[in-house]
């Protein structure tokens, strides 16, 4: 009889699908422990170029930073980094992008402090830089030379860079009242005022502002009379100045007003003493009998209407009485108060009694 085979039994069959998982699973090891050296290769990666400080000074100092027009977010990011305000340059670019700021990150002069956060910096890089302003005072009756002083005296601005553009007229300024600016000068035109001028202005942005104010300020001022009696508005403002440098006082200003009107209407010339102290240097409480003779077209003494041009920055109350005179009928007035305030007389021989008392008042 054939010998019978037994058939192994369960236990004695060969361990395939045991072999087959032993082989998935180190292979899932494998892959397991290569995703993580991937991980950490990444992270160090990140840690390197994205956490890692660009440098070591200390946070919370104080630091001036400036970012030139035109600077792209990677220059931005080592300014910052360089100065000491991000600690990593690649960081911050990361956060602008993300905060969708890169083209928001405004140029300018900035004060920040090291250390500072990433959000804080972009935040305040988007708002700009703080504007600075200087508050100057031009008073009524100063002239272009005085106006340019102050100016740069007080805000940095060239004095002969001013100059050169306030003598300069409508070629510069193209406003229609300046084209006949007596040889192109602005002298009248740039009002009186306090300014907040921003720091960084240029001669020709603080002119421009001084010539919108001037516009703005005649909107309160009713031409029409004037303009109505013959008179342009550069006579307008041509007497305007030189009410403004003889009246202290505002309440006397329409009346000398009244005597300028006055004097040009009967073709008296009207030998008013601050329009001689325009051409000449230096102040003095007193003109010399020679003064009265220089050759000048200012000269009122010599030469008989208003001076050619202006000869100082009238305020809107001197702009308001050259416009609006007193109703009277005087064609003097002699300073004779301590306070500043005239006598004003309708006839030669009250002038004279007037002038007696100046004299006892200032001893001259």
């Amino acid at each position: 009889m054939p010998r019978t085979q037994s058939r192994p039994s369960r236990e004695d069959r060969p361990r395939r699908r045991s072999k087959k998982r032993s082989k998935i699973g180190c292979a899932l090891i494998v892959v397991a422990v290569l995703l993580v050296l991937v991980l950490a290769g990444l992270g160090g990666a990140w840690w390197y170029m994205f956490e890692v400080a660009d440098h070591d000074i200390a946070p919370g100092q104080p630091v001036a930073v400036e970012i030139p027009g035109g600077t792209s977010t990677a220059e931005i990011a080592e300014i910052l980094s360089s100065a000491g305000v991000i600690e990593n340059a690649n960081r911050f670019r990361l956060e602008s992008r993300r905060a969708e700021a890169d083209s928001d990150l405004r140029a300018g002069e900035y004060e920040l402090v090291t250390g500072m956060s990433y959000a804080d910096v972009i935040d305040v890089l988007v708002a700009g830089p703080e504007i600075r302003y200087v508050t100057i005072t031009i008073p009524e009756g100063f002239v272009i030379d005085q106006i340019a002083a102050r100016f740069e005296e007080q805000a940095g601005i060239p004095a002969q860079e001013f100059l050169g553009l306030a003598h300069a007229g409508y070629a510069e300024f193209q406003r229609e009242y300046l084209r006949e600016a007596y040889e192109d000068s602005l002298e009248g035109y740039l009002f009186p005022k306090t300014y907040r001028v921003e720091d960084g202005s240029t001669a020709r942005d603080v002119i421009e502002m001084m010539l919108d104010q001037f516009e703005i300020e005649m909107e309160s001022v009713d031409i029409a009379p004037a303009l109505e009696r013959g008179f342009t508005l550069q006579e307008v403002v041509t007497m305007a100045s030189i009410i403004e440098r003889e009246a202290q006082l505002d309440v006397e200003r329409p009346l000398v007003s009244s005597v300028i009107h006055n004097r040009l209407e009967i073709g008296m010339r009207l030998e008013i003493d601050a329009t001689i102290e325009y051409v000449l240097p230096g102040n003095r409480f007193r003109l010399l009998n020679s003064d009265l003779e220089i050759e000048s077209p200012y000269n009122t003494y010599r030469n008989a209407g208003l001076t050619p041009g202006p000869i100082a920055s009238p305020g809107l109350t001197s702009l308001q009485a050259a416009t609006a005179p007193a109703d009277t009928d005087y064609i003097y007035y002699v300073l004779t108060g301590l306070d500043g305030s005239h006598t004003f007389t309708s006839n030669w021989q009250d002038f004279l009694t007037a002038k007696a008392k100046s004299k006892d008042v200032f001893g001259q």
